[in-house]
């Protein structure tokens, strides 16, 4: 009865565990899919910092190029510049939009020094487009836009600095998810195995047993039928010979002696003859019983 209640314990325990043991490990996959989304997240707001950075290096180049050349063809590398840098400040608000204020805060002022570094820009060149070259070197000697640059970059290095940590920090918690998915997993892998192989042996125990009582049961069934196959042995036998001698006896008796008898030791020999036919009815059921 006890083993009976350990199986059926057991063997739900084991099922919940399998499925405990499924969740913790679809649960941790979860986890570092997630960091990882959030590092690749990460990487792509500091690619586009660096976009916005080279959008703005480019046109300076450019218009640097022109201003000192007079060739328009340097004008190219600024306009494409010009043309991109839009989108790529589109792309750097959208990433940093679950970043906090201060990051957004810091992004906005970008825009704005991009807008001021590209009116300084313009101005240049359109004096220089007019033919006042001289004129354009004097707004670029004034340290504006070189002053816009360094602003520029300072907020672009913050900016990556910021993501940087956040990068490592988001591979150090992968790296901690990793080896605490190991282990748990090996844990209650380990646990899981403990479970099973006790469980398996509680039921070849069980199996044992019930081979043992299955065994005592076959040697008390022979025993009880030898004792059986004795009984019938006496009862074809000395049974059956001395059922007919009372049933011969008493018979004899009435035949021989019944009028010589009182009336009520005639009763008890009918009595006698009566209960030696029962028994020879009752013996010859017990016998052909046991020979069917």
């Amino acid at each position: 009865m006890i083993r009976k209640a350990m199986l059926q314990i057991g063997v739900p325990a084991l099922l919940a565990f399998i499925a405990w043991n499924a969740y913790l490990a679809v649960n941790h996959l979860n986890r570092v899919e997630s960091i990882a989304a959030l590092t690749v997240e990460s990487s792509t707001i500091r690619a586009e910092l660096f976009n916005v950075l080279k959008d703005v290096t480019d046109m300076e180049t450019g218009q640097r190029g022109y201003l000192l050349s007079g060739n328009a063809e340097y004008l190219q590398p600024y306009a494409d510049a010009k043309g991109r840098i839009g989108t790529d400040f589109l792309k750097l608000r959208a990433g940093l939009a679950r970043r906090t204020q201060r990051e957004q805060s810091m992004e906005s002022q970008l825009e704005t020094l991009d807008k001021s570094k590209q009116a300084e820009m313009d101005r240049s060149i359109a004096l220089r487009q007019q033919g006042y070259r001289r004129r354009s070197f004097k707004l670029i000697d004034t340290n504006e836009g070189n002053d816009y640059m360094e602003e520029i970059r300072h907020i672009v290095s913050s900016l990556d600095a910021a993501e940087s940590s956040n990068y490592s920090g988001l591979d150090r918690e992968r790296i901690a998810t990793r080896k605490r998915a190991l282990s748990v997993t090996m844990l209650s892998n380990f646990v899981l195995l403990v479970v099973a192989a006790g469980l398996f042996g509680l039921i070849r125990r069980h199996l044992r047993l019930l081979g043992e009582e299955a065994s005592q049961n076959k040697i008390e069934l022979a025993v009880r039928d030898l004792q059986l196959q004795k009984l019938t042995s006496a009862l074809s036998g000395e049974a059956r010979s001395n059922i007919v001698a009372i049933n011969m006896n008493s018979r004899l008796l009435l035949e021989n002696y019944g009028g010589f008898l009182p009336r009520q030791g005639h009763e008890y020999a009918e009595q006698m003859n009566e209960a030696a036919a029962q028994m020879e009815l009752l013996r010859q059921d017990l016998v052909g019983s046991r020979a069917s």
